[in-house]
């Protein structure tokens, strides 16, 4: 068996990948194969001339309880992202949660399109304004967060690499058809999708629940 980038097998069981000899595609494959299924972050901004954008992002997660900060990556190249380019100018952004049923929608929204297209238009998603920040907010999602921007790091501007952004919610919006007194989410009424490889998404309808040591929830 041979692989560009494999130091060798393991009992015949585990293929070792050298990411330093490995064209960065391949190496790609296997950490979004990997790392799944990846929440999405759906982030609508606005550029400084209100021309409205609108993205998906998997590489996307909450980092911090206190005050609430979530973080999301787009991928490095030129000319820049039009999601990072409005960030960076107007220093907010909403992260609308992707539910089954705007699968489709925002799938639409992860295409190459000029910086002058409004996505929110090419999907049929509603824009209505957000509480505090400048960037609207997706009315189909059950789930907004309006974030101010904290930071942008760029992890690599190689070819494939990355900036990562880093947002304090400042505003939740959360439909009170999913939400207990208790603030827990009910994940069976929210149907949130996950980003799996290639063409994949995962539904979160199957799940288990294990008690922490301690007992903790």
């Amino acid at each position: 068996m041979r692989m560009e980038g494999v130091l060798g097998l393991l009992a015949g069981q585990a293929v070792i990948v050298d990411p330093a000899s490995t064209p960065a595609a391949l190496c790609y494959k296997i950490l979004i194969g990997s790392v799944a299924p990846r929440p999405i972050a759906f982030v609508s901004s606005l550029s400084p001339t209100g021309v409205r954008n609108l993205a998906p992002f998997s590489f996307f997660n909450a980092v911090c309880g206190e005050p609430p900060v979530i973080a999301f990556s787009t991928s490095f190249r030129e000319p820049r992202k039009d999601t990072l380019v409005n960030i960076r100018a107007t220093g907010d952004f909403v992260v609308n949660i992707v539910s089954e049923d705007i699968a489709e929608q925002m799938n639409l929204c992860s295409g190459e399109y000029p910086p002058d297209t409004d996505e929110f238009a090419i999907s049929g998603l509603t824009p209505i304004a957000s509480e505090v920040v400048r960037a609207p907010r997706v009315k189909e999602s059950r789930v907004n967060m309006e974030c101010r921007l904290l930071q942008t790091i760029n992890v690599s501007t190689r070819p494939g690499g990355g900036t990562l952004i880093l947002g304090e919610v400042v505003r939740f919006h959360v439909d009170d058809a999913i939400i207990n007194p208790a603030y827990h989410i009910d994940a069976d009424e929210l149907r949130p999708i996950g980003r799996m490889g290639g063409n994949d998404y995962a539904r979160t309808s199957d799940r288990f629940s294990l008690v922490r040591p301690g007992g903790r929830a």
